[in-house]
């Protein structure tokens, strides 16, 4: 069962998606992963958006490190249930509601509504399936809803091959954990945007 590892909700247990339709960021990645964050100062007071979302695990954990508002966006219908479930439990750990849920193809939500941001972060753990000009597609939607000097974190396998960024995007490099290959990338097609928002600058 997943749990927030640090913050204002860390320990909180989270409920986890039955069967296997998912694939859990595993602690060990997702404890790098939010060290590598925390300390460029891509948490506290950001907007993040959790696509492919799962339980919402990654979404849960930017809340609780101090996130000012995040979206989780699952299209399974059992998945969304329990990413609302955690996001009930997390908003009333954290006393108000930063974290919400969009049920539905995330490049459909990208597209309007909630979805459309801007996003300072996002976390994007896409099925391995999903490859090629699709996966391009995809990455070119949420390109258009990061802000400038904005950050996507896009979870692969670490056999998959390097996907094709969109203009815009500037890979900064990616780090192996397992099986699991993280790429980070900064929209930094503004010159004066080039590091977290307002703050530190990333490598």
């Amino acid at each position: 069962m997943p749990r927030i590892i640090a913050g204002r909700a860390g320990g909180l247990q989270l409920a986890s998606v039955p069967g296997d339709g998912t694939r859990p960021t595993t602690d060990r990645t997702r404890e790098a992963l939010f060290s590598w964050l925390a300390t460029r100062g891509w948490l506290e007071g950001t907007a993040v958006a959790d696509l492919f979302a799962g339980s919402g695990a990654l979404g849960g954990e930017a809340a609780s490190r101090g996130a000012d508002r995040v979206l989780l966006v699952e299209r399974d219908r059992r998945a969304a249930a329990v990413c609302r479930r955690n996001a009930a439990e997390l908003n009333r750990r954290l006393g108000r509601p930063v974290v919400e849920v969009a049920a539905g193809a995330v490049d459909h939500v990208l597209a309007g509504g909630t979805g459309a941001g801007p996003w300072d972060l996002v976390l994007a753990d896409p099925p391995y399936p999903l490859e090629g000009p699709a996966l391009a597609a995809t990455l070119g939607r949420i390109a258009a809803v990061l802000v400038p000097g904005g950050l996507l974190v896009l979870e692969r396998s670490a056999r998959s091959a390097e996907p094709d960024w969109p203009a815009g995007m500037e890979p900064l490099e990616w780090r192996d954990y397992g099986e699991t290959r993280l790429y980070f990338c900064l929209r930094a097609d503004e010159p004066e945007a080039a590091g977290a928002p307002g703050t530190v600058e990333a490598p």
